[in-house]
């Protein structure tokens, strides 16, 4: 049960330190000499941290629990909250370490990213940069230094990482250089200075015969229900994969035969509607029974509560003879090919409903509801076709929409 103001207010010492647990993480240690301490105990990265809260009487009960459920929503944020604090102490003793002016740039930009972007940031930061350059002074650190650690990921065979790092370092100090904590960016000098990264194209069949017989695959296949459904509405939709893994059965609206994203799931922090044709409604009210007393639509095999797995489409592609040749992102292409080249439907509708960056005669972004009807028209068109496919009927290009 959690402690109240009495029990803490009467908590006696003994001859050992002892704790008296609220909830959530959050306890009061009690000392020998009588002193009570707010500590927080919390996992980061697969390990258990402690963070300090303050003293007791000076920091109350509410008041501890208060900073508790900062922290929780730090640590939601990817945030190590021990390691922010630190940073934050040495900042306000007019400390300009990389780490302190990194965490305070990652705090001003947080709220304009994605919950896993800024996960993402993060862990970069403290895995890659921080064990290095986080205690030295900004405006100390020269191209040499930042080379190093590029290196250092280098050397294990990811150069894309370190691409990223480079200018993931190279916005901080950009950051550091507007607010007068340095003079320059020493990541300029890097040009060149690193390999560069191969593209690798994401697997993808955009031919009509071999769609065909993947469609058909994905209707034989006798694995989980839930993935069979997963890859049937991702070649309906094609959706970025983690769209349609983070899908909540709230987005979807049965009666407008629509499908809202809010702008926190999408890659352009855009809010996107995705018409749902006969086909779509079909399969959503077929596993509806199954999953539609939780939060997500296609959860975890294990529990209602997660998204499915990431690997979860992969490994049934994989499973049914596709690995190296299809993947989830993969929908996303073939759509795009078939659309235009056999389907020849007009380029923009297929580039706003793939989400991409359209933009209009005055160069302002489409809003969600730009030439709705027309992709409507456009979706049940390209389900109907798949369907055809899969039968075998032979399908004619048909005349562009004006």
């Amino acid at each position: 049960m959690p402690i109240t103001d009495v029990k803490t207010r009467n908590a006696k010492s003994r001859d050992k330190q002892y704790k008296l647990y609220d909830s959530n993480g959050l306890y009061l240690l009690v000392m020998p000499n009588g002193s009570k301490y707010w500590r927080f105990k919390y996992r980061h990265e697969g390990k258990e941290k402690t963070l300090a809260l303050g003293v007791y009487p000076a920091i109350s009960l509410l008041a501890a629990r208060g900073k508790a459920i900062k922290a929780r929503q730090d640590i939601a944020q990817g945030i190590n909250p021990a390691a922010q604090k630190k940073a934050l102490q040495r900042t306000q003793t007019g400390t300009n370490s990389f780490e302190a002016v990194a965490r305070e740039w990652y705090a001003k930009f947080l709220p304009s990213w994605t919950k896993g972007y800024a996960v993402t940031i993060i862990s970069r930061l403290e895995r890659d940069v921080f064990p290095w350059l986080g205690q030295q002074t900004i405006d100390k650190i020269t191209t040499p230094d930042v080379l190093k650690i590029l290196r250092r990921i280098e050397s294990r065979g990811t150069i894309e990482t370190a691409h990223r790092i480079k200018t993931l370092c190279g916005q901080i100090f950009r950051y550091a250089v507007a607010t007068g904590r340095t003079d320059r960016d020493p990541t300029a000098d890097l040009r060149g200075a690193l390999p560069p990264v191969k593209t690798k194209h994401l697997a993808a069949i955009t031919e009509p015969e071999q769609f065909k017989g993947l469609l058909r695959a994905i209707d034989a296949y006798q694995g989980s229900f839930i993935v069979k459904c997963a890859m049937q509405l991702q070649a309906l939709t094609f959706v970025r994969p983690g769209e349609l893994r983070h899908a909540e059965w709230s987005e979807i609206n049965f009666e407008a035969e629509q499908w809202n994203i809010p702008a926190e799931k999408m890659k352009l922090q855009e809010p996107h509607i995705v018409p749902l044709s006969t086909q779509a409604v079909s399969i959503l009210k077929e596993i509806e029974p199954l999953t539609g007393s939780g939060r997500y639509v296609f959860p975890n095999g294990r529990t209602l509560a997660r998204t499915l797995s990431e690997n979860g489409v992969s490994a049934a592609l994989a499973s049914m003879g596709y690995k190296g040749i299809m993947t989830g992102h993969g929908f996303r292409a073939a759509a795009r090919t078939m659309l235009d080249e056999v389907l020849q439907q007009r380029v923009d509708l297929i580039e706003h409903q793939l989400a991409h960056a359209v933009r209009d005669t005055n160069g302002r972004a489409y809003n969600r509801t730009a030439h709705l009807p027309a992709r409507r028209e456009m979706m049940q068109i390209w389900a109907d076709y798949l369907d055809g496919l899969k039968s075998g009927a032979k399908v004619l290009p048909m005349v562009k929409n004006n």
